[in-house]
């Protein structure tokens, strides 16, 4: 059974960085496309991103550029570099496999 576990969450300042990591464990990493997601208080769950097993990666338009993913599939990790931070990032922040299997998801908060 596939478990996911996030961290690296916390408060940081506009304008300010924060790294996600995702431990993933329970099958083949390697062959899972990888996603990191957002649910801010009030509005649906959103694809913020995604990694193939390959490599290739894609984007919500709002964090392009400033987000960064990323995996390691020796170490069985995800990470989200998240740069210049707006308060509009404030969500909390899920990992997922691709498959519906999701963490217990990370709280990021942006605020002065």
């Amino acid at each position: 059974q596939v478990q996911l576990v996030e961290s690296g969450g916390g408060l940081v300042q506009p304008g300010g960085s924060l790294r996600l990591s995702c431990a993933f464990s329970g099958a083949m990493f390697g062959i899972y496309n990888m996603g990191w997601y957002r649910q801010a208080p009030g509005k649906q769950r959103e694809l913020v991103a995604r990694i193939t097993p390959g490599g290739t990666t894609n984007y919500a338009d709002s964090v392009k550029g400033r987000f960064t993913i990323s995996r390691d599939n020796v170490k069985n990790t995800v990470h989200l570099q998240m740069n210049s931070l707006k308060p509009e990032d404030t969500a909390v922040y899920y990992c997922e496999d691709g498959l519906n299997d999701w963490g217990q998801g990370t709280q990021v908060t942006v605020s002065s």
